[in-house]
């Protein structure tokens, strides 16, 4: 999600440089971002505990003058308080944690207003460092050519490519597979489009490779692409279906359409993937499960809840869409 943001920014200030710290395998994320520099952080060797003031270090001496905490959390805090100590300009991010809470009280009256987006609230730490931006200003990158591989995978028919991400870190997020396989079941029928599974994990593997083995149309490649292959495939898909999860984020970097299904969590806190349209976003019936959502990031729900995804028809997905396609 802070990808964007960082786009947005460095098209604002073409001679502001960035100095990216993440863990290696998020890389490829910021690769064609100008004048970023990617820092690799060893949180479980190296920069482990008091490891982390040696990353901070290896931080200012890149020339860094202002620092971005777009974390907030024990690491990021560690490292900005040390450069703040050592006189450098910092701003951390606020995520709205009483905003947050109230959004998913046990309560069937609350307000669903949406809260700030989460692309928000990384803009306006820039804006505390002196670098306002305009979020709706975003040039998304092109879609990335296909190499020999990725081009085998896509075939030559002309068919409407779809990625679909069945899986979410927690069950109550997850739309049933049984109910994605009718979604995937009457979209293979059509003959009008090309269907690629996202996943990882020993046990995503398996399964989606079951699915694939019942369908002409379909391929997994849960397992099969590293994550610089996998932005290449997701930047030529026509649509991504996902759940409240990462693969629909990365599609909403290249500009992808993303449908996403949410369980007992909810658009309204903020995560919805970047530039969508709310009609994009298919949720639970708060009908028959009023104290939706139950959780930010979907691991506390009541008794009852955790199979308040099946309240979402398959036949609403799939015309969902044809509508969006």
């Amino acid at each position: 999600m802070v990808v964007p943001v960082l786009r947005v920014l460095t098209q604002t200030y073409p001679n502001l440089k960035l100095s990216v710290l993440s863990r290696p395998f998020f890389k490829p994320l910021f690769e064609g971002i100008p004048n970023l520099n990617f820092l690799e952080a060893d949180v479980y060797g190296k920069h482990k505990r008091l490891g982390l003031i040696k990353l901070a270090k290896e931080a200012t001496s890149g020339g860094v003058d202002s620092v971005a905490d777009l974390h907030n959390v024990i690491r990021s805090k560690v490292i900005t308080n040390y450069l703040k100590w050592k006189g450098l300009h910092t701003a951390t991010i606020d995520k709205g944690r009483a905003e947050k809470k109230e959004l998913v009280r046990a309560s069937a009256d609350k307000d669903l207003k949406p809260l700030k987006t989460t692309h928000q609230r990384y803009a306006e730490v820039f804006a505390k460092l002196g670098y306002p931006i305009d979020l709706k200003t975003y040039n998304p990158p092109s879609r990335k050519r296909l190499i020999p591989k990725l081009s085998a995978l896509v075939g030559v028919e002309a068919k409407k490519l779809i990625g679909i991400a069945p899986f979410a870190a927690h069950s109550s997020k997850m739309y049933p597979l049984d109910l994605m396989k009718e979604v995937i079941e009457k979209l293979d029928a059509s003959e009008k489009y090309r269907i690629f599974l996202f996943g990882g994990g020993k046990n995503e593997i398996v399964q989606l490779k079951e699915i694939e083995n019942h369908f002409v149309n379909v391929s997994s490649v849960a397992g099969k692409l590293n994550l610089e292959e996998e932005l290449t495939l997701i930047s030529n898909l026509d649509l991504m279906v996902a759940m409240d999860s990462g693969n629909g984020h990365l599609a909403a970097i290249f500009g992808i359409p993303v449908l996403t299904l949410w369980g007992v969590t909810h658009p309204s806190a903020g995560f919805a993937p970047f530039n969508q349209h709310m009609e994009h976003q298919l949720s639970a019936d708060r009908n028959r499960y009023p104290l939706i959502p139950t959780s930010i990031y979907g691991n506390k729900y009541p008794k009852g809840y955790e199979d308040a995804m099946k309240s979402i028809d398959p036949k609403t997905v799939i015309e969902k869409i044809k509508d969006i396609l």
